[in-house]
């Protein structure tokens, strides 16, 4: 069964408009009013979309209520998928890198950058029936996406158009106001439609610490190169540069380097190295340095280091260091290089 994180939940309750009876609907779901906001708790999709329908229902403006959710979202908010989007060097980034961990919000949905004729669609795939209370997740996610995309990059943003694969629910120049630009509904996708300039702009990179951490560690990892491993150590830092986007490919950093793939590979293995013993060094250097320099919990670690999962960033690092990442951190060994 699909899930979806209960920060949605919270963000539901945030809009309904005042005197709208939530309790009951609360309990159903098993939380208590008033409680903690908590990203990793999970809620059943169908259960999450009922309890929507519900208050939507219940709302005396609940034809906006879901652009309204949208609205109220910030990247922070997201915990280590919102360091992910932010700390991207674009839009593009951003939009690849939600495509790659957001199923850490959920396994219901599934984002995808397309490229178009007229510019690149962002298309939200979501698990579920097509009942009310999914399409009006749909209309917040597309919403939030919207908002923080305003939020992290330094353009004027705003979609070329939006749109739904289901029909209006209502006037439709509710939503072309709130978005600023056509919806059209009865599509083919859920997605917003984004120029080409604007996936490029510079992201405002809110967390400059992100920023100024990567740099400082680039910049001794170029200067410690030497004559004798140059080439593993321009792979290493090629690759350094693009952990927190996922794990590059072996063709990406050879075209980066302007070096053919074999050659690259030939050359780093009579230098006693392969493409992935490199990768492994670098994300082991990175990490080591995060949870030495840094007060990111191991999710936002693991994510910067390019592993998806808390989980598989653990495992690997019991594996280059002989203990925990929690252990490296507190422990004496935390001050080896």
């Amino acid at each position: 069964m699909s899930q979806i994180t209960s920060l949605y939940v919270h963000k539901i309750l945030s809009q309904v408009s005042a005197g709208v009876e939530t309790a009951d609907l609360l309990e159903d779901l098993g939380f208590i009013a008033g409680a903690a906001v908590d990203p990793k708790r999970m809620v059943a999709s169908t259960q999450f979309y009922d309890f929507f329908a519900s208050l939507v229902a219940r709302d005396p403006h609940g034809l906006s209520l879901p652009l309204r959710i949208g609205a109220t979202m910030r990247s922070d908010e997201y915990g280590a998928f919102g360091l992910a989007w932010k700390t991207a060097p674009n839009l593009r980034g951003s939009y690849g890198r939600s495509q790659r961990y957001g199923h850490v919000l959920g396994s219901a949905e599934i984002y995808t950058p397309e490229q178009s004729n007229d510019g690149w669609f962002f298309s939200l795939d979501k698990a579920g029936d097509g009942r009310l209370g999914m399409l009006l997740s749909n209309e917040a996610s597309m919403a939030a996406v919207d908002v923080i995309s305003r939020e992290v990059t330094t353009a004027n943003f705003a979609p070329l158009a939006v749109y739904f694969k289901h029909a209006a629910r209502g006037d439709v120049s509710v939503y072309e106001t709130h978005f600023g630009c056509p919806v059209h509904f009865e599509s083919p996708r859920d997605a917003l439609l984004v120029g080409e300039d604007t996936l490029d702009a510079p992201n405002r990179l809110g967390d400059e610490t992100v920023v100024s951490f990567f740099d400082r560690h680039l910049e001794e990892e170029l200067a410690s190169s030497s004559n004798d491993h140059g080439l593993e150590q321009r792979v290493r830092r090629a690759v350094a540069r693009t952990l927190s986007e996922g794990v590059p490919t072996l063709s990406s950093i050879a075209s980066e380097l302007g070096i053919g793939s074999r050659t690259l590979q030939r050359r780093l293995s009579d230098s006693g190295h392969s493409f992935q013993s490199v990768v492994d060094m670098a994300r082991r250097d990175l990490a080591r340095r995060l949870l030495r320099e840094t007060d990111y919990s191991l999710a936002e670690i693991g994510f910067l280091t390019g592993f998806s999962e808390q989980s598989a960033f653990t495992r690997a690092f019991k594996r280059w260091a002989g203990q925990t990442p929690r252990s490296y951190r507190l422990g004496p060994t935390s001050q080896e290089n």
